[in-house]
């Protein structure tokens, strides 16, 4: 039963493995997309988009009315490949995440997305946390230098201890 269940696992393992790798490059041809900075916006704040999915002398019709701020074009630019454009944020934007969509112009008709999140306070680095960790559990130099000063005492007389009883039961004295 064994023998059959690997003879019969094994070529089903390979045909998915095969029909993955078949279909990957279907999935991975079209990386492009709408690249937003900052990701993180404040109302007012400035925006800008830039995408390769155009072609390198491409050109684009950009719409972020989903956040209010309307439509813009995206022109090729100075960084090789990449169809850029900018705009503000309206005052008024309520925070929350919003689809930014730019669509290729000429013979490509490319749509590409991107998300804008809008937040009311600024967001210098959301990758880098700031600050510490509020646990209840203090360090070695905590503010109690007497409290830590006794507990490595304590900690000393236990090591102590335990290798004097381990030392007599080694020699047979018993305890």
């Amino acid at each position: 039963m064994r023998r059959t269940a690997r003879l019969v696992t094994g070529p089903a393992l390979a045909v998915a493995a095969a029909a993955l790798a078949a279909a990957a490059p279907a999935y991975g041809a079209n990386t492009d997309e709408l690249a937003v900075s900052p990701t993180i916006a404040v109302p007012g704040g400035q925006v800008t988009v830039d995408t390769t999915a155009c072609g390198p002398d491409g050109s684009a019709a950009g719409d972020a009315s989903a956040v209010g701020a309307g439509t813009f074009m995206l022109a090729p630019g100075t960084h090789g490949a990449k169809a850029t454009a900018r705009f503000r944020v309206p005052p008024g934007a309520q925070p929350g995440t919003y689809e930014i969509v730019a669509t290729c112009s000429g013979a490509q008709h490319t749509t590409v997305t991107g998300d804008l999140v809008v937040s009311l306070t600024a967001v210098k680095d959301p990758a880098l946390p700031q600050g510490s960790v509020k646990t209840g559990v203090g360090g070695a130099f905590g503010p109690d230098p007497v409290k830590t000063a006794a507990g490595v005492a304590a900690l000393a007389v236990a090591a102590a201890g335990g290798t004097w009883l381990l030392h007599r039961r080694v020699k047979g004295d018993g305890i």
